[in-house]
């Protein structure tokens, strides 16, 4: 779920391709039931989106930045930009239908 170059935060989510954040925590138990979920978005969507995990604890200025207030939250990226976000566990194909619309927005 990662790039092997180490890329910032800020670079990885400038690009076109979507980037689906994970803002979670080691001690939230509902950010437990996030990676079977987030695997099975990436399994049905492949190469046209980027899934990114980030713990908040070992990443404090980025959850700062985004305005992360609990976990899990979820946010999407392109281009830089938030173009969709929610918190709370989502439901893949609920993922799914975001990303896919995020995608033909071209």
């Amino acid at each position: 779920m990662e790039t092997s170059e180490k890329r910032s935060f800020g670079e990885i989510i400038q690009g076109s391709k979507p980037v689906l954040v994970d803002f979670s925590a080691e001690w939230c138990g509902p950010c437990k039931m996030m990676p079977p979920i987030l695997k099975e978005v990436k399994d049905k969507m492949g190469e046209s989106v980027m899934i990114l995990k980030l713990d908040i604890d070992k990443n404090p200025a980025v959850a700062s930045a985004y305005g992360i207030q609990s976990v899990p939250t979820l946010i999407v990226f392109r281009d830089g930009q938030i173009r969709w976000r929610q918190s709370g566990v989502t439901r893949a194909d609920q993922l799914k239908v975001v990303l896919d619309g995020i995608l033909k927005q071209g």
